[in-house]
């Protein structure tokens, strides 16, 4: 007698043979942009911006991803964007010691610019978000920042009308979802590159014109290993600048009237305890721009972060090696500031 099992197979296994196990659920594609990438052209003193494999920029992405960072419609209230706090007009930063969420709720950082992190080895002050599309996330669902779940956000953006056939458009007929989100606002974030400043004509541009003599002495100063030395962690390369090592160092920043650390910083995310009190280094492009500054804008001019490093920082059991008393006279300490504004560079519109 024939047995059943010779049917044949069919894909869809509820007429299993023998006990044989179902096939495992159908796992949704991981989203891919559609059409071709575009080159993010960058400006002089920057080198190319890195790229990931599985998320490179198109004209509609980056289009689409401009549209949800100036767009409340992600925040519980509908009254903050990611552009609230990371503002074209102040830097892309907010120029607050911290940064104002739903319900006028207060941060405990100070908010980063977003110029140039497409170069950051990971995102956030403490390293938390590896990459851009981790970090774009973040502050949707953050309780004192947009204080949105993201599942409620996937369904407005869904439910809104002119949204659903600009990611049909980007990524293809199919669902709205947070990885595409995501995805699109990265994408445009890449794009914000900042360069072409005084200093990168001096120093790459061969125009030695183009910055202050106040300044060049400052850039000096800035890259005397025996003086100050500052260029170890902003680090210069020969061709380009990014002004930041991407590591993390504790610099005295952030103690209480006890001298203890009041943010731990990177150790609550690697539990090293070196990692106490360290922060990733900022870049310093734009600087001039994008005060008060330190990770608890505690620094609100140029002089008085140079003041702080003449000092040696604040003491305390993981201060960073490198961060010493500087002996500059008055004059000294003024040409640094000088060569610290020569780095404002080109603004993307």
């Amino acid at each position: 007698m024939r047995s059943t099992c010779a049917i044949p197979f069919i894909a869809l296994t509820l007429l299993s043979c023998g006990g044989t196990k179902p096939e495992a659920p159908l796992v949704a594609r991981p989203a891919r942009p559609l059409g071709a990438a575009i080159e993010i052209k960058v400006p002089l003193g920057l080198p190319p911006v890195p790229v990931p494999a599985d998320n490179p920029p198109t004209a509609d992405t980056v289009a689409l991803g401009r549209k949800l960072y100036f767009d409340t419609i992600l925040s519980a209230d509908q009254t903050i964007a990611c552009a609230s706090c990371h503002n074209p007009e102040k830097g892309y930063t907010d120029n607050a010691q911290f940064s104002s969420g739903v319900g006028g709720k207060l941060g405990g950082r100070n908010a980063p610019t977003v110029l140039n992190a497409a170069y950051n080895l990971q995102q956030f002050w403490d390293g938390r978000a590896p990459s851009l599309e981790a970090q774009a996330e973040g502050p949707i669902a953050n309780p004192v920042e947009m204080n949105l779940p993201h599942t409620e956000g996937v369904k407005r953006i869904a439910a809104n009308a002119a949204y659903k056939p600009l990611f049909d458009t980007a990524f293809g007929p199919g669902e709205v979802t947070m990885e595409k989100i995501r995805m699109s606002i990265a994408s445009y974030e890449r794009t914000i590159v900042s360069g072409n400043s005084p200093f990168d004509r001096y120093q790459f541009g061969d125009d030695k014109k183009a910055i202050s003599p106040a300044a060049i002495r400052g850039l000096a100063l800035f890259k005397n290993a025996e003086r100050t030395h500052c260029s170890k962690c902003h680090t210069i390369d020969e061709k380009s600048a990014l002004f930041t090592d991407g590591k993390y160092h504790n610099i005295g920043v952030g103690l209480n009237t006890e001298g203890e650390l009041k943010d731990l910083g990177r150790f609550d995310q690697t539990k090293v305890e070196t990692d106490k009190g360290a922060f990733r280094t900022p870049t310093l492009r734009n600087i001039a721009l994008t005060g008060p500054y330190m990770h608890d804008g505690s620094q609100k001019t140029l002089r008085a972060v140079v003041d702080f490093y003449v000092g040696g920082g604040s003491s305390n059991p993981n201060l960073d090696k490198e961060i010493k008393q500087l002996h500059l006279n008055n004059n000294e300490r003024q040409d640094l500031v000088a060569f610290l504004e020569s780095l404002t560079g080109d603004i993307p519109k």
